[in-house]
């Protein structure tokens, strides 16, 4: 990211869009200057992206999609779904906010009466089999998925292989994951955070400064649910879940 970030430097273009929380990382270490609009970052405060989402102060600025705070409610609809299930992992790339998340997300598990675990896999060579290995040896029994570099197409790939070969139930951040085969996402609408993107970069190419644009958080959020993976996992979706969705694939 950094070395891409680089050559948007050279080329001295005006602002840069930056898709996530590791893009708008990699391009805040090319510049300090060059106006940088986070389309959808997970945390921008303890990424140290923004000293504030009221005051950003910097050359950053966008949306947060929310991603630490949702971490609670993927959990409690995976319970929901299956609710003899007492214990869940979160399957990250190991980034600091990432256990920031997790720690936060703890309480939630303890209203709900099920253990968290915490399974990190190296950022740059995440080693997705021995993560699963773990999650066989620690009995578990759900499964969520960050939204860092674990969501690239070839490691997600896999992640849902492994995840079908073991039949575990799986909750996801984003729709991508539920388009290649995993069971449901809860997430920010992505299409609505881009386009409110759009409004940012129009207001910092009329004067702007991103310093005094606060960063804004969705107003929409989706739930989407695979029934294909959940017959094949064997697995009836509870009527009051599927109710509630906004898109399911039969």
């Amino acid at each position: 990211m950094p070395a891409l970030a680089e050559e948007l430097v050279r080329l001295k273009i005006e602002i840069i869009v930056a898709d996530t929380t590791a893009a708008a990382r990699g391009a805040k270490k090319a510049t300090t200057t060059i106006p940088i609009v986070i389309a959808s970052g997970s945390d921008p405060i303890e990424s140290g992206l923004v000293a504030s989402l009221a005051r950003p102060g910097g050359n950053v600025t966008g949306l947060t999609n929310y991603g630490g705070a949702l971490l609670g409610k993927r959990l409690e609809l995976l319970k929901e779904v299956v609710p003899k299930v007492s214990r869940f992992a979160f399957l990250d790339d190991g980034q600091g906010f990432s256990r920031s998340m997790f720690k936060e997300t703890q309480s939630a598990a303890q209203t709900l009466g099920v253990k968290l675990q915490l399974v990190e896999v190296n950022a740059q060579e995440p080693d997705i089999d021995g993560a699963f290995r773990v999650i066989a040896r620690e009995r578990i029994g759900g499964l969520i998925t960050g939204a860092g570099p674990l969501g690239l197409t070839l490691h997600r790939r896999r992640i849902l292989e492994l995840v079908q070969q073991n039949r575990m139930p799986a909750i996801y951040p984003s729709e991508s994951w539920i388009n290649g085969g995993g069971l449901i996402y809860y997430g920010a609408n992505l299409p609505d955070l881009h386009r409110r993107a759009a409004i940012y970069v129009d207001k910092i190419l009329k004067g702007a400064k991103p310093a005094d644009l606060p960063v804004e958080q969705p107003m929409k959020f989706d739930l989407g649910i695979n029934l294909k993976a959940a017959k094949q996992i064997g697995l009836t979706m509870p009527p009051n879940v599927l109710a509630r969705a906004d898109r399911v694939i039969k």
